[in-house]
Parts: structure tokens; C-alpha cells; sequence
């Protein structure tokens, strides 16, 4: 198995040759008390806004291509183990000079703790193959979901090391400098995908057994929710300096059934959250429902929160109402559209 260090070797781009983050140099060998990116989130005044990419690790880079084939695991594989996550959430670290590292994860590592297969057959995203499909089967995940503890400590604890290791290499590699945000997806895009098992097909089967089981439904919600609220507090005891809670599936779920069925429980896992972490920035990602970014912001819970291309930047904050900070609204065809380093995006596959 290959160690993190042979892959420390610079990049460089095509226009003039020269490395984006030179990996001899290093930034910083010790721990700060407070990070740029920390700091803007909490709503202190710093001299520039901090910059990191969502999806920064993984296949668009090099390196992680390569070292999938090395490894010879998938996307998958390359989740379960502490190593790997350590070196696949350090390579755009090395590359860009980016202000945040961001774990390398995936939303459905809670469902697979709960015993539920998950699946990348390839050109399709990830899949539940065997999804809930009846009510004695959502009441046995929900029964799981009661003692979070010992289902983060004895299912998650691989991502919790991954986290530790992380923070590590950041230190030793010499990037201290840079702090690292953890996730979770929240607990409505958990439900979607343990109901209906992918993005793509079977998209109303969540909101119909909203509908057909409103009390089995809402007591996997809350059970899921404090699985997700444990899961976030563990990644902070383990060395994540923020969080972002990703509602994936937001446009999967009419603005009226968002405020009465997804909109609760997020705002539930930033109350449980905050309750043990009250300085450890919050971030909130309710990907295509805009609409509900005020009712997040008004709860108090959330220090940042990120809106999508679906929200006009220049009314942002009129809509969302409160004091807290705002991330994301880049457009993907404007990088796709290319720039003075740039020729575009790639083909999907490539």
C-alpha cells in the first residue's frame, strides 16, 4: 500500500509551467488557533474571502486517477479506508492553493452504517439497490438509530480516523495553515436514497411515503437526524474545524413539503450541532431549495449559509434575511466556459 508521501510531487499548468502550490516550501508546520476560513464563517473581519471548491478531491484530478489505479479500488474502496481518505482529501491540497481542505467522503456512508448496501455500478452515481420497502423495515432502522454513539463509534469510526489522519498530514506535510470541513448529507437526502435508492429513477417514492406513512416517516427523520448530529460532533472531536450539512436532494421535494418535512430536521441537527459545538462553524447546503434559505437562517444555527445557481446572488441576502455568511453561487459553465488557463470542461467519462 502506498504511503501519502509518494504522491507530494507539484503540478503544473499548461500556460506557464509553473507548479499552482509548490509542495517543497511549506506553508506552515503548526497549528493555528483560528483559520481564514474559521474566522470569515464566524463573522470576524479578515482581508479577503477564502476560496474552496466543493468537489475539489476526486476524478478531475491526475493524481487521484492514478492513484486509483495503484490502489486498484474504486470510489468506494477508496471511502473504507483511513489512509485513503487521508490522501485522496490532501491531493487538491497540494495542488491548489485552495483555503479549506473538504473530507473525502460520500453522503451515503450513513445508510451503509445502518446496514444498507450501496452500490456504483459505473455511469450511473451510486445506488441503494435494496431499498426500504415497507414499514417494519423503516421501524428496524429507525430502532438502530437510537444509540448513535456505538453505531458512529463501531460503523464510522474509519471516517473519524480518516479525519485524525488528515490532520496529520496537514501538520506534517506542511499545510497547518489549512483547515479541514467535514459533512454529512442531512437527514431528508439520507431518507430519499434509503426509500428510493438513486438519483435518477423512483424520485417520488420518498415524498409518496411521506405521504402513505407520515408517522413512520417522521420517526426515521428524527432518527436519522440525531445519527447525523452525532456523526458531525464525532468529525469535530476528531479534528474537523467546520461542518457542512448537505441537503443533496432539496429539489426532490415541493417548497411546501420542504418547510413541513425537510426544513425541521436540518435545523434540528444545527440546534443538536451547535448545542456541543457552539464555536465550530456551521454551514448549510440546501442544494436546488433556495426558497427555504430563510427559514435555515432564521433559526439561528447556521454561520454560512451556501446557495446555488438557482439563487440570484445580487437578492441572496434580502431572501435569506440574516447576518450570517454566504458561500458558493459559481456558476459550473463559467469554469466550463474556460478562462486564460482554461479549455473547458471535459467529457463526461474522461
Amino acid at each position: 500500500m502506498p504511503s501519502s508521501t509518494s504522491y507530494k510531487t507539484p503540478f503544473y499548468t499548461k500556460s506557464n509551467n509553473k507548479p499552482l502550490r509548490s509542495t517543497s516550501t511549506p506553508t506552515s508546520t503548526s497549528t493555528p488557533t483560528s483559520y481564514l476560513l474559521t474566522d470569515t464563517a464566524l463573522g470576524k473581519k479578515t482581508d479577503k474571502t477564502p476560496v474552496w471548491l466543493f468537489r475539489q478531491a476526486g476524478r478531475h484530478l491526475p493524481e487521484y486517477a492514478a492513484y486509483k489505479e495503484k490502489t486498484g479500488l474504486n470510489f468506494l474502496g477508496l471511502l473504507k479506508d483511513p489512509e485513503h481518505i487521508a490522501e485522496c482529501t490532501m491531493q487538491p491540497v497540494r495542488r491548489y492553493p485552495v483555503d479549506a481542505a473538504i473530507l473525502f467522503s460520500d453522503i451515503l456512508v450513513v445508510p451503509q452504517a445502518l446496514g444498507i448496501s450501496v452500490t456504483m455500478p459505473g455511469g450511473v452515481g451510486i445506488q441503494v439497490p435494496s431499498p426500504l420497502t415497507n414499514v417494519d423495515m423503516l421501524s428496524s432502522v429507525t430502532e438502530m438509530c437510537k444509540d448513535t454513539k456505538v453505531l458512529v463509534e463501531d460503523n464510522m469510526g474509519y471516517v473519524l480516523e480518516g479525519v485524525r489522519r488528515i490532520k496529520e498530514s496537514l501538520r506534517d506535510e506542511g499545510y497547518g495553515n489549512v483547515p479541514l470541513i467535514g459533512f454529512s448529507a442531512a437527514p431528508w437526502t439520507l431518507f430519499y436514497y434509503m426509500l428510493g435508492g438513486s438519483s435518477k429513477k423512483n424520485t417520488d417514492v420518498g415524498v409518496r411515503w411521506i405521504e402513505d406513512n407520515p408517522v413512520a416517516s417522521r420517526e426515521l427523520m428524527e432518527g436519522l437526524a440525531d445519527v447525523v448530529i452525532e456523526y458531525a460532533s464525532r468529525q469535530i472531536e476528531s479534528g474537523a474545524d467546520a461542518i457542512q450539512i448537505f441537503e443533496a436532494m432539496g429539489m426532490m421535494i415541493s417548497p411546501e413539503m420542504f418547510d413541513k418535512f425537510a426544513s425541521p430536521y436540518l435545523i434540528r441537527v444545527g440546534e443538536g450541532i451547535k448545542s456541543r459545538h457552539p464555536g465550530v462553524p456551521l454551514i448549510v447546503f440546501a442544494r436546488g431549495a433556495g426558497h427555504g434559505n430563510k427559514a435555515l437562517s432564521e433559526s439561528g444555527f447556521f454561520d454560512v449559509i451556501t446557495i446555488d445557481g438557482t439563487v440570484d446572488v445580487k437578492d441572496a441576502r434580502e431572501k435569506h434575511g440574516g447576518g450570517e455568511g454566504a458561500a458558493g453561487e459559481l456558476r459550473p459553465e463559467v469554469p466550463c466556459a474556460g478562462g486564460p488557463h482554461g479549455g473547458g470542461c471535459r467529457e463526461k467519462g474522461s
